[in-house]
């Protein structure tokens, strides 16, 4: 297996409480390991223009996997969260780091 850091863009389409961004980043802290916190990466970037990054570490076997797992963690964490894919739809994921143990 290979930790991918993965880079997952989004929009929040509507006002959100402040409350919800700290939610955000509590379900996906366990994702915020080491490796990505040694890249300096933020968790979770909010932009002036209700655009957003969240970048996490997945253990995957390839990028393919990594990126869909990503996906699957960031949707359950906007759900949780309150929001709905249409209050906070998610662009597409890019790999932005790659630790193989070598």
């Amino acid at each position: 297996m290979t930790s991918f850091v993965i880079t997952v863009p989004g929009t929040f389409v509507s006002d959100v409480a402040d409350s919800v961004p700290l939610a955000v980043e509590r379900k996906l802290a366990p994702r915020h390991t080491e490796f990505s916190e040694n890249e300096g990466l933020q968790l979770l970037t909010l932009n002036e223009d209700a655009t957003f990054s969240i970048r996490l570490e997945v253990e995957a076997p390839d990028k393919y996997e990594a990126e869909l797992d990503a996906m699957r963690i960031v949707t359950a964490a906007l759900k949780d969260a309150g929001l709905s894919e249409s209050d906070a739809p998610l662009g597409p994921p890019a790999v932005t780091g790659i630790d193989s143990g070598l």
